[in-house]
């Protein structure tokens, strides 16, 4: 078909709206057949689309040939292997992303979540459906919106139910920092550096089901500054002062300074953070959500270091050390002291297969009568030794997907240190299985 020059013109307007390109404002074009063109108004959309990402963590577990609703001690820094409870965890995010012709941006977020922290193995029948644990739950809702012009390009606003700035141990896999709840917050640059302030609220764990005037709801006031350059890496500072309604002990106040840097130099790469935390605060200070709470005279230091060493253009190795302690008294245990060693050195094998070592030390101890324990109850050392390979699509230490069988092994000091980790005969125990994992 032969195009005149207005096929041309509407080929050139089609192309200028879909590259994200903007018109100039005019009534008209110029010349003698000029046909008219509709402005571009500032709300007008010029992006608009979705993205999908997700996770998966599925592991067969055997212990003597049954699975086992058991985690060997590892949300305690007790342990640090690939034994996580979890048969079957999915995970998907969805993001509406829009953009306007005006700046102005906005992301709908909506995470589902189904699976984590079940033990079961289920088949096909639909059998998960008698057990109301660990269903499919939606955890993050919440709508972001940025380039309002009236607060400035670099300052976005949010509202709904978020986990807002997590952190997790390598090893351990223990989220020590986060917001878990439903709140709204502002985002922006001062100096150059990410500074936010939220507020976030949740219900315990023991009364979300109820429905009355008398509410413990719990509420966490957010302060945080990010990127402040410390020479040797990159400093971020946290601060939340926490309230609860209808209790005695009604207060908390939490802080944490974390040092993103090299790894101890060389190449590589780690966070080393220290955190205090008190009262309503006092788990590890910045860790808030429905499980938060306590007496006011429970005091908690909090040390943590993990990071990923690059040995060679094969060998890399994953690390976490941590310490977790009452400074008084903490979850109810006088004199309560944890504290973990994990090394995780890894072999790339060639593009699709990683071999993998895990070693982890963990101890825990307390005041005499702490929890009711008394005798070798008061003192656990832990020992885990892992054997793995990975096959995956990409062999670096991070490379996923990758389904990992492995061995576990882990060891007590005594029958009443295993017995604390879910060990009934005995004071060691192996753990066979095969790990899928999946992040997109």
């Amino acid at each position: 078909m032969k195009m005149n020059k207005y096929n041309l013109l509407a080929v050139a307007v089609s192309t200028a709206l879909f590259s994200g390109g903007a018109l100039a404002e005019t009534d008209t074009l110029s010349g003698d057949e000029a046909a008219p063109v509709e402005k571009v108004k500032g709300t007008d959309v010029l992006k608009d689309g979705w993205e999908v990402h997700g996770y998966g963590s599925m592991n067969f577990r055997s212990v003597g040939g049954a699975s086992v609703d058991t985690e060997f001690g590892k949300p305690d820094y007790k342990t640090a292997g690939t034994h996580g409870q979890s048969t079957n965890q999915i995970e998907f995010v969805i993001k509406k992303h829009t953009e306007h012709a005006n700046g102005v941006w906005s992301n709908f977020v909506v995470r589902s979540e189904y699976g984590n922290g079940n033990s079961f193995a289920y088949s096909s029948s639909g059998s998960q459906k008698d057990n109301s644990k660990a269903q499919f739950e939606v955890k993050e809702g919440y709508v972001e919106m940025g380039g309002l012009s009236y607060l400035g390009k670099d300052t976005s606003i949010w509202a709904g139910q978020r986990y807002l700035n997590r952190a997790a141990g390598l090893l351990s896999g223990e989220f020590w920092k986060q917001s878990s709840g439903v709140g709204a917050g502002i985002q922006s640059k001062i100096a150059g550096h990410t500074a936010g302030v939220a507020i976030v609220t949740a219900d315990p764990d023991v009364n979300t089901e109820d429905d009355y005037d008398g509410r413990q709801t719990l509420t966490s006031y957010d302060l945080y500054y990010y990127g402040v350059d410390a020479g040797i890496g990159s400093l971020d500072f946290d601060a939340k002062y926490m309230s609860q309604a209808n209790t005695d002990d009604d207060t908390g106040f939490g802080a944490a300074v974390t040092l993103n840097s090299s790894y101890y130099g060389l190449d590589g790469w780690t966070q080393t953070a220290i955190a205090y935390g008190q009262g309503i605060a006092k788990n590890r200070g910045v860790n808030f959500g429905s499980w938060s709470g306590g007496g006011d005279n429970e005091e908690s230091i909090f040390l943590t270091s993990y990071g990923v060493l690059n040995i060679s253009e094969n060998w890399q190795m994953g690390s976490e050390l941590t310490y977790f302690a009452a400074l008084d008294e903490l979850f109810g245990a006088p004199g309560l002291k944890r504290y973990l060693a994990a090394v995780r050195p890894s072999y790339k094998v060639n593009d699709n297969l990683r071999l993998e070592g895990t070693a982890s030390y963990g101890h825990e101890e307390g005041d005499d009568g702490y929890w009711g324990r008394s005798g070798d109850d008061l003192k656990s050392d832990i020992i885990n030794l892992e054997i793995a390979a990975a096959f995956t699509v990409n062999a670096d230490y991070f490379g996923r997907p990758q389904i990992k069988p492995y061995v576990s092994y882990i060891t007590a000091d005594d029958d009443a240190s295993a017995a604390q980790l879910g060990i009934n005969d005995g004071s060691s125990e192996t753990i066979v299985g095969v790990h899928t994992e999946i992040w997109f």
